[in-house]
Parts: C-alpha cells; structure tokens; sequence
C-alpha cells in the first residue's frame, strides 16, 4: 500500500465536470462527441483510492471511451435527477450501472442531501411517530441513524427496511427506463446477493450494498441487457490495500473497500459483456 504522510489528497482524481451537471466526476475528462460507454455508480466506480478504477480499465480494453460517472457514496436518487447524466446515457453505446445501497436514497421516512446521498436531512412525521424516542437532531448519517433505529425496535425498524427495499426497486427500474439503450448492472462487493440478512447482525452494519437481495436482483434482471455479477475472489479479499494511495487519516477507510486486484476481476467480466453489446 501506499501512504501519503501529508494527509492530503494522497491521489490525484483529476476532477471534471461535464454540460450543465452540478456534479464533480473522476477525470481525466473523456469525449462525448465519439462512441463512448457510460459508467454510473458509487465509491467503487469513481475509484477512491484507486489508480486505475475499473471503468478505466474496461476501456483500455474494450478501446472505446468510457466515461466515469461513479459518485462517492452515491445512491439511486442523484444518478437519477441529474438530468444530464441520463440524457448523456441516452448517447452511449451501453450504460454500465453498478448497484449501490438502499439506505441512501429519500422515501416516505426521511430525506437524503440530493447530491451527497449518505447524508441524513430529515425525519418525516410518519418516522418520528414510529420512533417517537428518538432524537433524530442527532444523526448526520443514514447509516447511523438506521442502525440506531434497528437497535431502539428491530420489529419497528422492519416496516422502515421494507420501505427502502421498495423504492429503491421502483427508483432503480425508473432509471434503467430513462437510458433509452443497453444497460448493463454490475454487482460488485465481497459477498453474493443474500436472500435474506444474517440473523442477529444489525443490517444497518452489514456489508454493502445495504439492504439489496437476492430476489430485488433477480426482479431487477428483468429489465436489463446483462448482469454482471462479480464477487471478490479470496485473492482480492487477502490482497488487502495493496496498490491503493490513500494518506494516514484515510486508512481505515481504504480498509473497508475492495482494492486494485478486485476491480481488475471486475472489469474482466465486464469486458466480455460489453464486446458483445458495443
């Protein structure tokens, strides 16, 4: 692994922007006026920590541009109202779109911040009658606050978990409707999809993506071109940090994703789909 003692930006990410989106996107920036595959995720698609992410990757195989739109802590809802990542979707030669969690995302129970989708807004009065103990003042996070609501009621917490599962299968399949194209969806973490969470685990504290099944997987299928479905093999696993930068502050969280082994297994797989659809 290697550290940046200074404590700051230990990788250069080269940030862009792209058209009129508020969004800042992982560069170099790539062309738009030439065939290109778009890439729409979270941390593991823009790359943190990472030299070369895989979306970088697949395009150093596949030879066409491939545009980086991953998004740090990213959930559905600011892939899906930034109006220019969708209609740049709409010109690609296929959308890669890679599952994230259920937890950042608004629904009847609370709102998320619309571009840092991990940051916790507010209750609404529906979530604060179910919990009227809690003091939601109090979280900055949705995982935080998630986890505490599992541990103040895990039979109240149920009715909450079911909410997120459910819009984010109907904001997922709204985003697929709106790229009129290929779509692709790449699971990628260091588990498969569970048919169900792990007895007496707080679901809030499992691994990522959070709160996305088996059978939300399966129903999702439905509506894309292909799914990729890689899971860090036991070599990527015990390869650890090595080859990610990130500075001493940033170690812990570089610990908790997968490295530059990982996205190269990934982007093996994704390579094969996309020859066959571009």
């Amino acid at each position: 692994m290697t550290y940046d003692v200074l404590g700051a930006g230990a990788l250069d990410y080269a940030p862009c922007r792209y058209g009129n989106s508020k969004l800042l996107f992982r560069g170099p920036e790539r062309r738009l006026d030439a065939p290109y595959v778009a890439f729409l995720g979270g941390t593991s698609t823009y790359g943190k920590f990472i030299k070369t992410p895989y979306p970088a990757l697949v395009e150093s195989d596949l030879g066409v541009n491939c545009v980086n739109f991953g998004i740090c802590n990213a959930g559905v809802d600011v892939l899906l109202n930034d109006g220019f990542i969708t209609d740049t979707c709409n010109g690609a030669a296929a959308t890669v779109v890679q599952i994230v969690g259920a937890q950042n995302l608004s629904n009847r129970f609370y709102t998320v911040h619309p571009r840092r989708n991990d940051r916790f807004v507010t209750a609404s009065r529906l979530l604060k009658s179910i919990y009227p103990e809690v003091d939601f003042a109090e979280f900055h996070f949705n995982k935080h606050m998630l986890s505490c609501l599992y541990e103040v009621s895990t039979e109240r917490f149920a009715t909450v978990r079911d909410e997120l599962q459910n819009a984010w299968i109907a904001r997922m399949k709204l985003l697929i409707k709106r790229i009129q194209g290929k779509v692709v969806l790449v699971w990628f973490a260091d588990h498969a999809p569970l048919n169900s969470e792990p007895v007496g685990l707080n679901p809030a504290k499992a691994r990522s993506p959070l709160f996305v099944t088996r059978q939300m997987m399966d129903e999702l299928a439905l509506t894309a071109s292909d799914v990729i479905e890689v899971v860090a093999t036991p070599e990527a696993m015990a390869a650890g940090t090595d080859g990610m930068v990130f500075s001493q502050m940033e170690a812990m969280a570089a610990a908790e994703m997968l490295g530059p082994k990982a996205h190269g297994e990934v982007a093996m797989k994704l390579s094969k789909s996309l020859h066959q659809l571009v």
